[in-house]
């Protein structure tokens, strides 16, 4: 089976040649190393066990090209994200692709860190010593003197000198084997192919990190003829970036053999110093009645930075583990801490969440109005939608099918007596504080998510060490519970 695909779905899906040609400009080195790393992959027989993780860069659609594992990366995060791969399955043959802006400019300090760790990855970095799919402005390995966009008279000194990325990675104390080779002759080639093959059986055999340094042309931003490019990358580049070994431990190297993931709950119970049985249960089922597919149930939490749905969110995914349920809680903060927009998608699975996004929530809890209009839509149909009513009075049109259940949360933790506040100060000022915990009881009693008790549970076990606070927060959660337990649903 080749390791290529055999028809590129890419862009118009375009048959004939068009359908088996890649995205690269004539002369372009990406299709010699992707013809190199294919046949290596292919000589090996690893396809099934290679994860290939591309960058933002000219070499943005490789998997579009090769039939493996392939993961995309955000700029600069191929290495962290080929790391979480090899520690998730330690059998796979991952593959960093990457290029000069890619991995020297946005990725150092990731590039540094994981060839610093030493895991078993392979690294290749193709150095074409410009910005390629951005237009051609100055890269960290430019040359000086080099014209790009960003430097149309040179590089001089004070952009400072090229970046040696083969050196920098081969002096850390991590990598087995470090090379880098070019594309400019036939004899060049076979070496880079060469290079690229055993840096992969390094990795295929556990024994360490490897990372090549590709010296490729781009005529088109060099404004070149192919052969023109590559004359410049022999006379100009290989100057500045000599081609060779500069670090093979490989022979002596130790396999690098990272302890297999072990997701079994009580392991986890176990690798964060919680007792197994320090938590009562109280559920007895799965609240399937709240998601369609009766096994995953999302919940999105939004509203201002300071509302507290964060701290919401925190403590209805930890009411679900108690519980034995998979849980997951991911946070999107606004640029400031307070008064800037922040939303929390949390999932309460039967078994495990495979997604913890929640674009279409089961259930959304809404802290202000621009919340309430940008997420209710969202809502599946048949959903709930409850909003604060203290500070929305004008909800606007709701969509048809879901249950909108309007409740003070602002309202009723001002009301409430902070008995640490008030204690000796008649007429104090009563705190708003508290409304994430009113809203949590509503939440709670709208759609018996979890009893009563394991909120109850998860907040005595999360105030522990400031038990003052502990009986404003079971009067909050009581009151949002209250409300709703006595309103008149319209939806």
């Amino acid at each position: 089976m080749s390791v290529f695909y055999d028809h590129f779905e890419r862009h118009d899906h375009g048959l004939g040649l068009k359908g088996r040609s890649t995205h690269y400009c004539s002369g372009c080195g990406h299709g010699v190393v992707h013809r190199d790393l294919a046949d290596a992959i292919e000589h090996l027989g690893i396809q099934d066990r290679t994860i290939l993780v591309s960058p933002v860069g000219c070499s943005v659609f490789a998997y579009y090209y090769f039939d493996v594992g392939n993961t995309q990366a955000a700029h600069g995060r191929a290495p962290v994200v080929g790391l979480g791969h090899k520690l998730a399955n330690p059998d796979s043959v991952v593959v960093v692709y990457q290029g000069d802006g890619d991995l020297a400019s946005i990725g150092l300090a990731e590039t540094i860190a994981t060839a610093q760790m030493g895991p078993p990855l392979t690294v290749l970095f193709i150095n074409n010593a410009i910005y390629g799919m951005t237009g051609g402005q100055l890269a960290p390995t430019s040359l000086m003197g080099q014209k790009t966009v960003t430097s149309p008279e040179g590089r001089v000194s004070r952009m400072g000198e090229p970046l040696k990325m083969a050196e920098l990675i081969a002096s850390l104390d991590g990598p087995v084997y470090v090379e880098r080779v070019a594309l400019f002759s036939p004899q060049h080639r076979t070496r880079a192919k060469k290079a690229i093959e055993k840096a992969l059986k390094l990795q295929a055999d556990g024994k360490g990190y490897a990372f090549i340094e590709v010296l490729a042309e781009c005529p088109t931003h060099l404004k070149m003829t192919p052969e023109e490019a590559e004359r410049w990358v022999r006379d100009e580049m290989s100057k500045v970036f000599p081609l060779g070994v500069l670090k093979d431990k490989s022979a002596s190297a130790i396999p690098w053999t990272p302890p297999r993931p072990e997701f079994e709950g009580n392991h986890l119970l176990d690798l964060m110093g919680v007792e197994r049985d320090a938590y009562p249960k109280f559920a007895k089922a799965f609240p399937s009645h709240l998601c369609a597919g009766g096994n995953d149930v999302a919940i999105k939490l939004a509203g201002a930075g300071g509302d507290g749905a964060q701290t919401a969110a925190l403590l209805l995914a930890r009411t679900a583990l108690h519980e034995g349920f998979d849980a997951t809680h991911i946070p999107s903060y606004g640029p400031e801490s307070r008064g800037g927009t922040s939303y929390a998608d949390v999932h309460i699975a039967r078994d495990e969440v495979l997604d913890p996004a929640a674009p279409h929530p089961d259930v959304l809890v809404a802290f202000n109005r621009p919340s309430l209009v940008k997420f209710a839509p969202t809502v599946r149909e048949g959903g709930i939608v409850l909003y604060d009513q203290t500070v929305i009075d004008d909800p606007g049109p709701m969509p048809a099918g879901r249950r909108v259940v309007p409740v003070p949360f602002t309202g009723l933790a001002s009301g409430l007596q902070n008995p640490v506040i008030n204690r000796g100060q008649p007429g104090a000022a009563r705190p708003s504080a508290g409304k994430n915990i009113v809203a949590l009881g509503a939440l709670q009693a709208a759609t018996q998510v979890f009893p009563m008790e394991s909120l109850l549970a998860t907040l005595r076990h999360v105030l522990a060490s400031k038990a003052a606070l502990l009986p404003l927060n079971e009067e909050a959660l009581f009151a949002g519970a209250r409300v709703v337990s006595t309103l008149t649903v319209g939806g």
